[in-house]
């Protein structure tokens, strides 16, 4: 599917490694409630919420347009009140931010416009102390072509480092296609005149990959990542960990491939004998959860990566759903019509069935790599915009998985859609429109298109008020605000019981105090019927029936035979100011993107 190869892969994997011999400094512990007494093998990234920043864009502290880590700091205590368990910082690492960060050129400091290392202790220590976890962005498929690593091994074909990339000597011809997300041409092969020979780059031009296939490449990554967690962070989420593993003899692929890239690219053949040495040698000497991009393209290859008694990882994070909502194509586009809900409700209880026995999910709609989701799967047109932003958010928040929220998609934050391309920052986007008029293809089509799905619509700034820039610097923006911060923010949004912002809170309270919810089995109950989604969570004596309505119009959905008496139950939430939703005997009534929980 198009996004997969034009985007960086936002499969995602979670790990959680029992400590026998350091602890970290954030609290780790259980909450302590009756209600989850009888639950076996709890685990604290299992009842967590995740909530996920990019630092470029969360707040600014010095007027120079870019956020930090200060900023980060001037907001803990919005943090703390939103509820949420751990922080998934997007890189903070130096970098010459071809890629926004995600090109790094030195591993163990931090990019000067983020701030200093001083600044990380104590972004650190401030989380810790409110009980909040951070987890790092680590990025070891590849590095910066300005790391000292890579500049050493360009310099001669007898340097030392040169095995810690993948080269392709010229006097051996040029070798077999390799498709690169980011490059204008999407070639993977770089030609380097310095010592004549190709370079490796599944990504931008100055993102060479490194060769995990040589073991003191290996030792050299995990030596960072024991920099990091000596500090006490809770974590990594690796970038793009999938295509690690290469073939390198690097054969001739079908005509075709990139078509089908996540089998080529993330079935390396040594994929998960590294897992299982990194694991060894780091991830279990900590308490600490790993976030790893992909592991397969459908659930059975999952599993490999998740199956307890493997040893390698404990959550997957499937990535189907997301490829919904875009149709074939050189870029992703979203369908006339819009993404098939009844599509959506087959892939999500596709997986839940996969991992019902063993294994852990996690649930997303949103991230650095996507449109923002009120966007991408609800309405946000003003009339719908918060109430589908409601219904998503009780979407995600009442699946079994670990929960991830994308910072300002509790507000209901919006698609910017650009209308020209100097108007984007990401090297995906321009590389692509560069790539479509040296074809003399059709660009109007592609900016009418990255206006649904540009992953800079998901990375504007945040929209803390109505002043200036939305409150986010005092300074020129890096990326322009969304027009809207006007009247969609976060301080307006405080002042209002019934906004998205406080409903997120709400929704979160609901989760952690039940056990069906984090635990429970999920039954789907409604099949075939667009928009309706309704499924049950069932743990113990506690079942609880959800419904959502996924469209603009309002649907009446009549209870099955055996589930009557939650017409008469609780209403533990509901989306809409009125005090319950209609019901008419066994049928309910639910409004346009509607969301209930009933007890």
């Amino acid at each position: 599917m198009p996004n997969k190869f034009f985007y960086s892969v936002s499969i995602l994997f979670f790990l959680s490694c029992n400590n026998n011999e350091k602890q970290a400094e954030a609290p780790s512990k259980l909450r302590n409630d009756p209600a989850f007494a009888q639950i076996k093998d709890r685990a604290w990234w299992k009842e967590a919420v995740v909530y996920q920043i990019y630092p470029r864009s969360f707040k600014d502290s010095d007027g120079d347009g870019v956020g930090d880590l200060k900023g980060i700091i001037s907001k803990l205590d919005y943090l703390k009140s939103l509820g949420i368990d751990a922080v998934w910082l997007n890189p903070i690492y130096a970098s010459p931010n071809d890629d926004n960060g995600y090109d790094i050129s030195d591993y163990r400091n931090i990019l000067a416009e983020f701030g200093t290392m001083d600044d990380f202790n104590a972004l650190l220590k401030g989380m810790h102390e409110r009980g909040i976890k951070l987890v790092m962005d680590l990025v070891v498929n590849h590095s910066s072509d300005e790391h000292e690593w890579f500049k050493k091994a360009r310099s001669s074909r007898t340097s030392p480092y040169r095995d810690y990339y993948h080269w392709w000597n010229a006097e051996r011809g040029k070798p077999n296609p390799r498709f690169s997300f980011f490059d204008v041409n999407n070639d993977a092969w770089r030609y380097d005149s310095l010592t004549n020979a190709y370079y490796l780059h599944y990504f931008s031009v100055k993102q060479p990959d490194l060769n995990w296939e040589n073991p003191t490449l290996r030792e050299e990554v995990y030596d960072i990542m024991k920099f990091w967690l000596d500090k006490g962070i809770d974590g990594f989420r690796m970038d793009a960990f999938q295509f690690v593993s290469k073939d390198t003899s690097f054969p001739a692929f079908p005509e075709g491939y990139t078509r089908t890239l996540v089998e080529y690219y993330g079935k390396g053949p040594h994929l998960h004998e590294y897992i299982r040495e990194m694991n060894q040698k780091v991830l279990s000497h900590y308490d600490i959860m790993t976030v790893a991009e992909g592991a397969g393209a459908n659930s059975d290859d999952a599993m490999k990566f998740v199956d307890p008694d493997r040893h390698e990882l404990n959550m997957a994070y499937h990535f189907d759903a997301i490829d919904l909502a875009f149709q074939p194509g050189p870029y992703p586009s979203p369908y006339p019509g819009g993404y098939s809900r009844v599509r959506l409700q087959q892939v999500y209880t596709h997986w839940d069935s996969a991992f019902s026995q063993k294994g852990w999910l996690s649930i997303y709609m949103a991230n650095h790599d996507q449109p923002r989701m009120v966007s991408h799967w609800g309405n946000d047109a003003p009339a719908y915009r918060d109430l589908s932003s409601k219904m998503l958010t009780t979407f995600v928040l009442s699946m079994r998985g670990t929960p991830y929220y994308y910072y300002g998609d509790e507000l209901g934050m919006t698609n910017i859609r650009f209308d020209s391309i100097g108007e984007y920052n990401d090297v995906a986007v321009r590389n692509r429109y560069q790539h479509i008029k040296e074809q003399g293809g059709d660009l109007k089509a592609f900016l009418e298109a990255m206006k649904y799905s540009s992953r800079d619509n998901g990375r504007t700034p945040f929209q803390w008020d109505s002043t200036s820039n939305a409150g986010f610097t005092t300074g020129r923006s890096w990326l322009k605000v969304n027009p809207n911060y006007t009247t969609l923010n976060a301080a307006a949004q405080e002042r209002d019981p019934n906004s998205p912002l406080n409903y997120f809170r709400k929704m979160i309270a609901l989760r952690k105090s039940s056990p069906a919810l984090i635990y429970g089995a999920y039954q789907l109950i409604a099949t075939g019927i667009d928009n309706l989604y309704v499924y049950t969570r069932t743990q113990g004596d506690e079942k609880l029936l959800v419904l959502l309505n996924f469209g603009d119009e309002a649907v009446d959905f009549k209870v099955p035979t055996g589930l009557e008496h939650f017409s008469k139950g609780s209403i533990l939430i509901n989306n809409y100011p009125d005090p319950a939703p209609a019901f008419s005997g066994s049928m309910i009534h639910l409004k346009p993107w509607q969301a209930v929980i009933l007890k």
